[in-house]
Protein backbone atom coordinates (compact mmCIF):
# COMPACT_ATOMS: atom_id res chain seq x y z
CA UNK A 1 0.00 0.00 0.00
CA UNK A 2 0.76 4.09 -0.90
CA UNK A 3 0.49 5.51 2.34
CA UNK A 4 -1.51 5.79 5.36
CA UNK A 5 -4.49 8.57 5.57
CA UNK A 6 -7.07 8.73 8.58
CA UNK A 7 -10.50 10.17 7.10
CA UNK A 8 -13.11 11.64 9.47
CA UNK A 9 -16.49 12.20 7.97
CA UNK A 10 -20.37 10.82 7.99
CA UNK A 11 -21.37 7.26 7.18
CA UNK A 12 -24.44 7.21 5.24
CA UNK A 13 -27.42 4.88 3.94
CA UNK A 14 -28.07 6.24 0.51
CA UNK A 15 -31.42 5.35 -1.02
CA UNK A 16 -30.77 6.20 -4.41
CA UNK A 17 -33.60 7.07 -6.77
CA UNK A 18 -33.33 7.23 -10.73
CA UNK A 19 -36.57 7.96 -11.81
CA UNK A 20 -37.52 6.76 -15.61
CA UNK A 21 -38.28 10.68 -16.87
CA UNK A 22 -39.40 13.74 -15.10
CA UNK A 23 -41.59 13.24 -11.95
CA UNK A 24 -45.02 13.06 -12.01
CA UNK A 25 -46.22 14.93 -9.18
CA UNK A 26 -49.22 13.59 -7.29
CA UNK A 27 -49.01 10.08 -9.05
CA UNK A 28 -46.71 7.02 -9.80
CA UNK A 29 -43.42 7.64 -11.26
CA UNK A 30 -41.16 4.37 -12.36
CA UNK A 31 -38.08 4.41 -11.08
CA UNK A 32 -34.61 2.42 -9.93
CA UNK A 33 -34.31 2.56 -6.45
CA UNK A 34 -31.43 0.93 -4.62
CA UNK A 35 -30.13 1.02 -1.11
CA UNK A 36 -26.24 1.41 -1.28
CA UNK A 37 -23.57 2.67 1.47
CA UNK A 38 -22.55 6.47 0.83
CA UNK A 39 -21.63 9.70 3.15
CA UNK A 40 -18.48 11.61 1.78
CA UNK A 41 -15.88 10.92 3.90
CA UNK A 42 -17.28 7.07 3.84
CA UNK A 43 -16.94 7.19 0.45
CA UNK A 44 -13.80 8.52 0.04
CA UNK A 45 -12.09 6.01 2.63
CA UNK A 46 -13.86 3.59 0.12
CA UNK A 47 -11.99 4.82 -2.92
CA UNK A 48 -9.11 5.43 -1.06
CA UNK A 49 -8.47 1.70 -0.22
CA UNK A 50 -9.41 0.76 -3.80
CA UNK A 51 -6.01 3.10 -4.95
CA UNK A 52 -4.17 1.22 -2.90
CA UNK A 53 -3.93 3.75 -0.07
CA UNK A 54 -3.83 2.18 3.58
CA UNK A 55 -7.18 4.56 4.11
CA UNK A 56 -8.28 4.53 7.88
CA UNK A 57 -11.49 5.73 8.43
CA UNK A 58 -13.54 7.08 11.45
CA UNK A 59 -16.69 8.09 12.09
CA UNK A 60 -20.06 7.97 14.54
CA UNK A 61 -23.12 5.44 13.76
CA UNK A 62 -26.12 3.76 15.34
CA UNK A 63 -24.92 1.12 17.46
CA UNK A 64 -27.44 -1.67 16.15
CA UNK A 65 -24.62 -1.01 12.89
CA UNK A 66 -21.77 -1.31 14.11
CA UNK A 67 -21.07 -4.78 13.38
CA UNK A 68 -22.60 -4.65 9.92
CA UNK A 69 -20.44 -1.48 9.29
CA UNK A 70 -17.67 -2.55 10.27
CA UNK A 71 -17.76 -5.65 8.46
CA UNK A 72 -18.81 -3.85 4.89
CA UNK A 73 -15.71 -1.64 5.68
CA UNK A 74 -12.99 -4.46 6.27
CA UNK A 75 -14.93 -5.81 3.14
CA UNK A 76 -13.27 -2.20 1.04
CA UNK A 77 -9.95 -2.37 2.79
CA UNK A 78 -10.74 0.15 4.96
CA UNK A 79 -9.72 -0.03 8.57
CA UNK A 80 -12.73 1.62 10.28
CA UNK A 81 -12.72 3.32 13.99
CA UNK A 82 -16.56 3.35 14.22
CA UNK A 83 -17.99 4.73 17.57
CA UNK A 84 -21.68 3.70 18.33
CA UNK A 85 -24.39 5.81 19.05
CA UNK A 86 -27.18 4.23 21.39
CA UNK A 87 -29.54 7.30 21.09
CA UNK A 88 -29.04 8.24 17.59
CA UNK A 89 -29.65 5.95 14.21
CA UNK A 90 -26.92 5.73 11.20
CA UNK A 91 -27.02 8.83 8.71
CA UNK A 92 -29.48 8.16 5.86
CA UNK A 93 -30.20 10.22 2.76
CA UNK A 94 -32.38 9.94 -0.26
CA UNK A 95 -31.01 10.99 -3.24
CA UNK A 96 -33.02 12.28 -6.59
CA UNK A 97 -30.67 11.78 -9.65
CA UNK A 98 -32.43 13.42 -12.60
CA UNK A 99 -32.32 12.58 -16.78
CA UNK A 100 -28.98 14.15 -16.82
CA UNK A 101 -27.69 12.10 -13.77
CA UNK A 102 -27.46 15.54 -11.36
CA UNK A 103 -28.53 14.92 -7.39
CA UNK A 104 -30.80 16.35 -5.33
CA UNK A 105 -31.12 14.77 -1.33
CA UNK A 106 -32.50 14.63 1.49
CA UNK A 107 -30.65 14.23 4.50
CA UNK A 108 -30.84 13.02 7.94
CA UNK A 109 -27.29 13.09 9.62
CA UNK A 110 -28.47 10.90 12.52
CA UNK A 111 -25.40 9.77 14.65
CA UNK A 112 -22.69 11.70 12.57
CA UNK A 113 -23.98 14.73 13.98
CA UNK A 114 -22.97 13.91 17.77
CA UNK A 115 -19.92 12.70 16.84
CA UNK A 116 -17.54 13.98 20.12
CA UNK A 117 -13.52 13.80 21.40
CA UNK A 118 -14.10 10.86 22.89
CA UNK A 119 -14.89 9.50 19.17
CA UNK A 120 -11.34 10.80 17.91
CA UNK A 121 -8.31 9.71 20.10
CA UNK A 122 -5.19 11.47 18.83
CA UNK A 123 -3.88 8.01 18.95
CA UNK A 124 -5.91 7.68 15.78
CA UNK A 125 -3.53 10.02 14.42
CA UNK A 126 -0.24 7.69 14.84
CA UNK A 127 1.53 6.68 11.62
CA UNK A 128 -0.21 8.95 9.66
CA UNK A 129 0.65 10.65 6.52
CA UNK A 130 -2.20 12.73 6.12
CA UNK A 131 -5.20 13.64 7.71
CA UNK A 132 -8.48 14.35 5.59
CA UNK A 133 -11.43 16.44 6.96
CA UNK A 134 -14.85 16.16 5.27
CA UNK A 135 -16.61 19.55 5.97
CA UNK A 136 -20.18 17.36 7.16
CA UNK A 137 -18.10 16.92 10.49
CA UNK A 138 -18.04 21.20 10.83
CA UNK A 139 -21.22 21.44 10.21
CA UNK A 140 -22.42 20.54 13.81
CA UNK A 141 -21.01 22.42 17.30
CA UNK A 142 -20.15 19.02 18.83
CA UNK A 143 -18.34 17.27 15.81
CA UNK A 144 -17.00 20.79 15.16
CA UNK A 145 -15.19 20.70 18.44
CA UNK A 146 -13.56 17.22 18.24
CA UNK A 147 -12.44 17.33 14.47
CA UNK A 148 -11.05 21.10 15.36
CA UNK A 149 -8.83 19.83 18.18
CA UNK A 150 -7.77 16.76 15.85
CA UNK A 151 -6.60 18.69 12.85
CA UNK A 152 -4.88 21.43 15.15
CA UNK A 153 -2.90 18.07 16.69
CA UNK A 154 -2.06 16.98 13.04
CA UNK A 155 -0.82 20.22 12.66
CA UNK A 156 1.51 20.31 15.27
CA UNK A 157 2.76 16.47 14.71
CA UNK A 158 3.36 17.77 11.13
CA UNK A 159 0.66 15.56 9.20
CA UNK A 160 -0.67 17.53 6.86
CA UNK A 161 -4.38 17.74 6.52
CA UNK A 162 -6.78 18.36 3.88
CA UNK A 163 -10.36 19.68 3.34
CA UNK A 164 -13.68 19.67 1.33
CA UNK A 165 -16.38 21.87 2.27
CA UNK A 166 -18.99 18.91 1.55
CA UNK A 167 -22.22 20.87 1.06
CA UNK A 168 -23.50 24.12 -0.29
CA UNK A 169 -26.53 23.73 1.41
CA UNK A 170 -25.11 23.10 4.95
CA UNK A 171 -22.35 25.51 4.03
CA UNK A 172 -24.75 28.28 3.69
CA UNK A 173 -26.88 27.56 6.52
CA UNK A 174 -23.84 27.53 8.87
CA UNK A 175 -22.42 30.82 7.04
CA UNK A 176 -19.55 30.86 4.67
CA UNK A 177 -17.66 33.32 6.56
CA UNK A 178 -17.59 30.65 9.46
CA UNK A 179 -15.60 27.86 7.98
CA UNK A 180 -12.06 29.52 6.89
CA UNK A 181 -11.87 29.49 10.78
CA UNK A 182 -12.79 25.75 10.99
CA UNK A 183 -11.00 25.14 8.35
CA UNK A 184 -7.51 26.70 9.54
CA UNK A 185 -5.07 23.89 10.11
CA UNK A 186 -5.52 22.87 6.58
CA UNK A 187 -3.20 22.68 3.87
CA UNK A 188 -5.35 22.09 0.90
CA UNK A 189 -9.21 22.86 0.15
CA UNK A 190 -11.14 20.98 -2.50
CA UNK A 191 -14.28 23.09 -3.10
CA UNK A 192 -16.71 22.68 -6.05
CA UNK A 193 -17.42 25.84 -8.35
CA UNK A 194 -21.03 26.58 -6.18
CA UNK A 195 -19.04 26.26 -2.91
CA UNK A 196 -15.90 28.12 -3.83
CA UNK A 197 -18.68 30.84 -4.67
CA UNK A 198 -20.09 30.84 -1.25
CA UNK A 199 -16.58 30.99 0.45
CA UNK A 200 -15.24 33.79 -1.79
CA UNK A 201 -18.21 35.57 -3.37
CA UNK A 202 -16.44 35.55 -6.82
CA UNK A 203 -18.15 33.75 -9.40
CA UNK A 204 -15.01 33.56 -11.72
CA UNK A 205 -12.58 30.49 -10.81
CA UNK A 206 -9.70 32.73 -11.30
CA UNK A 207 -10.58 35.11 -8.92
CA UNK A 208 -12.35 32.45 -6.18
CA UNK A 209 -8.62 30.39 -6.56
CA UNK A 210 -6.56 33.86 -5.90
CA UNK A 211 -9.74 34.13 -2.64
CA UNK A 212 -8.72 30.79 -1.51
CA UNK A 213 -5.05 30.97 -2.13
CA UNK A 214 -5.21 33.57 0.66
CA UNK A 215 -6.35 31.23 3.59
CA UNK A 216 -5.38 27.95 1.81
CA UNK A 217 -1.73 27.25 0.82
CA UNK A 218 -3.32 25.00 -2.08
CA UNK A 219 -6.51 24.43 -4.18
CA UNK A 220 -8.23 22.20 -6.27
CA UNK A 221 -11.05 23.69 -7.64
CA UNK A 222 -13.94 21.10 -9.21
CA UNK A 223 -15.21 22.42 -12.02
CA UNK A 224 -17.78 19.07 -13.10
CA UNK A 225 -18.42 19.16 -16.63
CA UNK A 226 -15.52 21.93 -16.90
CA UNK A 227 -12.88 19.66 -15.65
CA UNK A 228 -10.44 21.64 -12.84
CA UNK A 229 -8.13 23.82 -11.42
CA UNK A 230 -4.60 22.79 -9.28
CA UNK A 231 -3.36 25.89 -7.73
CA UNK A 232 -0.35 26.45 -5.05
CA UNK A 233 1.25 29.68 -3.71
CA UNK A 234 3.77 30.33 -6.17
CA UNK A 235 3.67 28.58 -9.07
CA UNK A 236 1.67 28.15 -12.27
CA UNK A 237 -1.72 26.89 -11.93
CA UNK A 238 -2.65 23.27 -13.94
CA UNK A 239 -6.18 23.05 -15.36
CA UNK A 240 -7.35 19.99 -16.83
CA UNK A 241 -10.58 19.04 -18.69
CA UNK A 242 -12.81 16.58 -17.62
CA UNK A 243 -13.07 13.45 -19.37
CA UNK A 244 -15.85 12.70 -22.02
CA UNK A 245 -17.93 9.85 -20.71
CA UNK A 246 -21.84 9.42 -20.44
CA UNK A 247 -22.75 10.32 -17.39
CA UNK A 248 -24.89 7.71 -15.15
CA UNK A 249 -25.01 9.12 -11.94
CA UNK A 250 -22.79 12.30 -10.12
CA UNK A 251 -23.54 10.54 -6.85
CA UNK A 252 -19.50 10.61 -4.95
CA UNK A 253 -17.96 11.98 -7.90
CA UNK A 254 -16.20 14.52 -6.27
CA UNK A 255 -15.60 12.01 -3.82
CA UNK A 256 -13.89 9.66 -5.90
CA UNK A 257 -12.26 12.95 -8.03
CA UNK A 258 -10.66 13.43 -4.30
CA UNK A 259 -8.91 10.27 -3.80
CA UNK A 260 -7.51 10.14 -6.52
CA UNK A 261 -5.90 13.10 -6.19
CA UNK A 262 -4.61 12.30 -2.28
CA UNK A 263 -3.80 9.07 -3.34
CA UNK A 264 -1.50 10.44 -6.11
CA UNK A 265 -0.17 12.81 -3.69
CA UNK A 266 0.98 9.82 -1.64
CA UNK A 267 2.96 8.28 -3.87
CA UNK A 268 4.61 11.18 -4.69
CA UNK A 269 3.39 12.23 -8.34
CA UNK A 270 3.42 15.64 -9.41
CA UNK A 271 0.74 17.96 -9.31
CA UNK A 272 -0.29 17.32 -12.91
CA UNK A 273 0.04 13.65 -12.17
CA UNK A 274 -2.25 13.90 -9.19
CA UNK A 275 -4.66 16.23 -11.48
CA UNK A 276 -4.63 13.60 -13.89
CA UNK A 277 -5.51 11.07 -11.41
CA UNK A 278 -8.16 12.70 -10.05
CA UNK A 279 -10.26 13.36 -13.27
CA UNK A 280 -9.97 9.47 -14.51
CA UNK A 281 -11.32 8.52 -10.96
CA UNK A 282 -13.90 10.95 -11.27
CA UNK A 283 -15.14 9.78 -14.80
CA UNK A 284 -14.92 6.32 -13.62
CA UNK A 285 -17.64 7.24 -10.63
CA UNK A 286 -20.04 9.34 -12.95
CA UNK A 287 -19.97 6.48 -15.49
CA UNK A 288 -22.46 3.74 -12.68
CA UNK A 289 -24.79 3.83 -10.45
CA UNK A 290 -23.48 4.35 -6.37
CA UNK A 291 -21.06 6.48 -4.98
CA UNK A 292 -18.22 3.71 -3.86
CA UNK A 293 -16.39 0.84 -5.61
CA UNK A 294 -18.39 -1.57 -4.23
CA UNK A 295 -21.60 -0.34 -5.97
CA UNK A 296 -20.08 0.10 -9.53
Amino acid sequence: MTGRILVVGDVITDILAVPEGPVARGTDTPATIRQMPGGSGANQAVWLAAMGVDAHFAARVGASDLVRLGRHFEGQGVAAHLAGDEANPTGSLICLVDTDGERSFLTDRGANAHLGETDLPFELLEGMDRLHISGYALFEVKPRAAVMALAARAKARDIPVSIDPASTGFLAAAGPGNFPGWAQDAEIIFPNADEAQLLTGQTDPDRQIAALLDIFPRVVLKRGGEGAIYAARGMDTIALPAEAVKIVDTTGAGDAFLAGFLAADLRGETPAGAMAAAIAAGARAVSRLGAQPLAL
